[in-house]
């Protein structure tokens, strides 16, 4: 995780991702995940190029209420916010064009 990324925890979502005036984008992911790690630069990217929205990442081993209450079962499963909605997203690898178009 980088300087551009918000960690997301069980405890913060609500203040990051459900009172955002952005749209929040969000990758659930685990450490041990080897799609994770390749998605993460990509995630990275798009935090630093990107200053109308905001990037978060869940672990979702840390935080299994997250994990349990957007049923998260495969993984990586990134997710666009808005207003504190799910509007889009993909579970699995996708590249930057994936996400981009996600946030349209």
């Amino acid at each position: 995780m980088t300087d551009f990324e918000i960690k997301i925890t069980d405890e913060n979502f609500s203040g990051i991702v459900e009172k955002s005036d952005k749209p929040v984008l969000v990758d659930f992911y685990a450490d041990w995940c080897g799609p994770c790690q390749m998605l993460s630069p990509i995630i990275s990217r798009i935090a630093q190029d990107r200053d109308d929205i905001i990037v978060g990442k869940v672990n979702v081993d840390d935080n299994p209420l997250l994990t349990a209450k957007f049923g998260i079962m495969s993984i990586p499963m990134v997710a666009v916010f808005k207003n504190g909605e799910i509007k889009a997203q993909k579970v699995g690898y996708c590249d930057r064009e994936e996400i981009e178009d996600m946030l349209v």
